[in-house]
């Protein structure tokens, strides 16, 4: 019966990421590791599996690895400052030939799935030329990105492949930044996604502040604008970090505080990685987020269904009290929902009593939430609430939770301390533990 529950609640997932991105346009860097890795087809088919429901798809290949392949084969020297490859003039032919190459076989793969690509030269660019005495040669900087174009291509049904390569008013072709490529297609484009797929991307050597949270894979799930400058700040001069992660992470900040709405940072070598991200709540990989992702408001009767099925989990296992439609009803006004793109995952209520204090009850969080600090979110919401109705104090009674309820400043109390309304409701043979934080 619980296998059949979790597999409804990741249709539902679906159907309503179905309805809430379609039409959504989608940036994708893909790493050319993991472009020659075994998995690209299956990515590939994820890929024109979103594309067929209905999204626009937006393909930016990497050819750093491919780049030096040609070069070393040809025994022309770089070097790299600052992330960028600095090469003469000479191997300008070369590197072309190489961001073709790669973006030739996503055009391959895309074929073989009946998807129609193009891959053109849609970037105007201008060489870096001299910074600090330093000749940046063949590297260039993105100018203009002809965006009526692609509009026009995805309007068409079909998905544009960007080489890392821009061309000068005169022709004069640069090789430019695929991650910075990838992030200006989508601040140009208002992209709702910009996915960057690599092949081995982990956080554990970055030191994390206080707040936020690592799931038990060692993964970050989602980090809002604000906690993704708090991490850079924490590990600007961490000699572990690699600086491409950093430098990676700055670019996730610009694209969201440029209007992207989310970037995510995926694990290349993870069958199935993409479509998780995209259809489900919670996903796979590293989110990054501006402050429209969710929120804490009232619940709604329509609500009322979806709160239920979170509740029913901590119900069984005898944490929350039954509830029922007519019950959540009674007390609509009392409770907050947590929404995330039309999903409820996070529930509470706070009831009012006598003596100006209130109980704070049906808690319950999503199990894939547990680790983004929802539920201390909800907690702290309903405290100001109290606050701001001039409460003196906030009491809950719980059975398993007085270890989560001590830790966000709650402090055992007698049950006779409780309203009396409350405390005719209260059994012994649940014994529920009383905690109290005064406001």
């Amino acid at each position: 019966m619980q296998e059949i529950t979790e597999k409804a609640r990741q249709i539902r997932d679906v159907i309503r990421y179905l309805k809430f991105f379609k039409k959504a346009v989608i940036v994708i860097y893909i790493d050319d590791e993991v472009i020659n890795s075994p998995l690209l087809t299956s990515h590939i088919h994820d890929i024109a599996l979103i594309h067929d429901a209905g999204l626009k798809i937006i393909i930016v290949p990497g050819a750093r690895k491919r780049i030096n392949e040609i070069l070393s084969s040809s025994q022309i020297g770089w070097t790299i400052e600052d992330g960028i490859r600095i090469t003469s003039e000479e191997s300008v032919p070369l590197i072309k030939m190489a961001a073709f190459d790669v973006s030739n076989i996503i055009m391959t793969e895309l074929a073989g799935e009946n998807i129609s690509s193009v891959i053109g030269n849609w970037v105007k660019a201008r060489g870096k030329g001299i910074i600090n005495g330093i000749d940046y040669g063949s590297s260039g900087d993105i100018d203009k990105i002809q965006i009526d174009t692609i509009n026009t291509i995805l309007e068409n049904g079909h998905i544009p492949i960007f080489p890392c390569i821009g061309w000068s008013a005169v022709g004069k072709p640069y090789n430019i930044s695929s991650i910075n490529l990838a992030e200006q297609i989508a601040e140009e484009l208002h992209a709702d996604k910009l996915f960057y797929i690599l092949p081995d991307f982990s956080i554990t050597d970055f030191v994390l502040p206080q707040g936020i949270n690592i799931t038990p894979e060692g993964n970050i799930p989602a980090m809002n604008v604000n906690e993704l400058s708090t991490l850079l700040t924490a590990n600007t001069t961490s000699s572990s970090v690699p600086k491409s992660y950093l430098n990676l992470f700055k670019t996730a900040l610009a694209a969201c505080k440029k209007g992207v709405s989310r970037v995510h940072i995926l694990d290349g070598k993870t069958d199935g990685i993409i479509p998780c991200e995209i259809f489900s709540a919670i996903g796979s990989g590293t989110m990054i987020y501006n402050d429209e992702y969710g929120g804490i408001r009232p619940m709604t009767r329509e609500d009322i269904s979806s709160v239920l099925s979170l509740m029913k989990p901590y119900i069984e296992e005898g944490i929350l009290l039954p509830r029922t439609n007519v019950t959540l009803l009674e007390n609509l006004n009392d409770y907050i929902v947590y929404e995330v793109d039309g999903g409820i995952h996070a529930c509470a209520a706070l009831h009012i009593y006598e003596n100006n204090q209130a109980e704070i009850a049906g808690v319950s969080v999503d199990e894939s939430y547990s680790n983004m600090g929802v539920g201390p979110k909800m907690i702290s919401y309903l405290i100001t609430k109290a606050t701001e109705k001039k409460l003196k104090s906030v009491f809950v009674l719980t059975t398993k939770s007085a270890d989560w309820f001590e830790k966000l400043g709650f402090i055992k109390d007698d049950i006779n301390t409780i309203p009396q309304e409350r405390k005719n409701i209260w059994t012994p043979s649940r014994n529920s533990k009383v905690l109290r934080r005064k406001i």
